[in-house]
């Protein structure tokens, strides 16, 4: 399910929100300061819809510190209709401003369009990376012409870095769609998985191109 992460003070609407997303069948998840917006959203939520007037930040501080690491695509809610506000969160990184009140049906189809501009290009079936190939298709991996064996969690984790190309993936995201979300503190899991990952595919595993760590976010796939 595609999860967004909905960050209002405001129980009742965000409980509206949290009611109407799921009758869509999105994942909401509901926050209601800034502070917890920035941590949950180290769970890699698919979209995050965002109210400006929080107690303990203003809103636009909360875009910039996401936009820091993070392309997740952000809806901002505001009761500031001022064109200077809008200015202020779309020069922050925002990708919508909707102000309130707002037609429940249009945010809706707001968050529908915002999904579809941030639906990655599908990677290419070959991917090349220095003198490795990997065939996802054929689920294959070769390093100068000779074939790599993976095991199935390598593989798993390989795949899901190829498939978004120079983007950080965070830990939190790699853990629960390897291992699951019971197992998203387990950060010891990629510790050990990448550098398995380096020796096999890394000319240099200890200075790696390819698959690099973000330190305190998580890790990115160069071709």
């Amino acid at each position: 399910m595609t999860r967004v992460l909905v960050v209002d003070d405001d129980p009742a609407l965000a409980r509206a929100l949290a009611i109407n997303l799921r009758a869509r069948h999105y994942e909401p998840q509901t926050v209601g300061t800034g502070r917890a917006a920035l941590t949950a959203a180290q769970h890699a939520p698919d979209l995050v819809i965002l109210d400006l007037g929080l107690p303990d930040m203003d809103g636009v501080e909360v875009v910039r510190g996401l936009r820091g690491w993070s392309a997740v695509p952000i809806i901002v809610l505001s009761a500031r209709d001022s064109q200077s506000a809008k200015v202020d969160a779309l020069d922050a990184g925002a990708d919508d401003y909707l102000t309130k009140p707002f037609g429940m049906d249009e945010l809706l189809a707001r968050v529908r369009a915002a999904l579809r501009r941030s639906a990655p290009e599908p990677a290419a079936p070959v991917v090349q990376a220095g003198p490795v190939t990997i065939d996802l298709v054929a689920h294959t991996v070769t390093r100068d012409g000779a074939p790599v064996r993976l095991t199935p969690t390598e593989w798993h984790l390989l795949e899901l870095l190829v498939r978004n190309p120079d983007r950080l993936v965070p830990g939190a995201r790699l853990l629960t769609e390897v291992w699951g979300p019971g197992y998203q503190e387990q950060t010891n899991y990629l510790r050990v998985y990448m550098a398995q990952l380096r020796r096999k595919l890394e000319v240099e595993p200890a200075r790696p191109r390819h698959l690099v760590t973000e330190p305190g976010l998580g890790y990115r796939f160069v071709p």
